[in-house]
């Protein structure tokens, strides 16, 4: 009897050994800044209303990452790089943000990410996309928190007249902005995909849309 005892505390232990370890790796993975977690992670927040803010912190990963902010300046100057510096050469907004007459966005950004070959330059790869433009000074993220991003996002006065739908089909969908995931020789992508910001934006969406505080 006392040999059962022993093998199955030993046992016991060698499980709770195991699911430590995999908690720590999920943890680990969860944690690591370039994936997002997913929808199911969030299932154990029982407040709905808690739950709905903890999903668009994960999305804020996402939106308040290089990759989408540096479009979404608060002044006139689009951004560059991961450090988030002014663009260089100077770039002004202009009109419908695509730049003004002598320096429009198509000067430089073509339909396609260019890479440089034997340039010397700083930088290793031009963006490009058939609509590539500075964001609407109505949707300028720069400088603002998440809450009061996750505010304008939701807001049809300050996100292009969009419907929460419509907000979804545009971050989980629009082909411009899948370009973060797809930034070109030299830049780091957005955290996770477009596929899991879609999940989570829904996931958002059906907990009520709340903004964290």
């Amino acid at each position: 009897m006392r040999r059962r005892m022993i093998a199955a505390a030993s046992f016991g232990a060698a499980v709770l050994a195991t699911s430590a370890v995999d908690a720590q790796i999920q943890n680990t993975t969860i944690l690591n800044p370039r994936d997002l977690r997913p929808v199911s992670s969030f299932s154990g927040i029982a407040d709905k209303t808690e739950r709905s803010r903890a999903i668009f912190n994960e999305v804020a990963k996402v939106v308040t990452n290089p990759r989408c902010m540096n479009c979404h300046p608060a002044g006139d100057i689009p951004l560059q790089g991961n450090d988030q510096h002014p663009h260089m050469p100077p770039i002004l907004r202009g009109e419908n943000g695509l730049g003004v007459a002598g320096t429009a966005c198509a000067s430089c950004h073509t339909e396609k990410n260019f890479t440089l070959v034997g340039t010397g330059a700083s930088y290793k790869s031009i963006p490009g996309h058939p609509r590539w433009q500075v964001a609407p000074i109505e949707f300028a993220w720069e400088g603002k928190s998440i809450s009061q991003i996750c505010q304008q996002i939701k807001d049809p006065n300050r996100n292009g007249g969009r419907t929460l739908a419509q907000l979804h089909d545009h971050l989980a969908t629009d082909d411009l902005v899948a370009w973060g995931w797809s930034p070109g020789e030299g830049r780091d992508p957005a955290p996770g995909t477009q596929a899991q910001l879609g999940e989570l934006m829904q996931a958002w969406i059906d907990s009520g849309a709340e903004c964290p505080r």
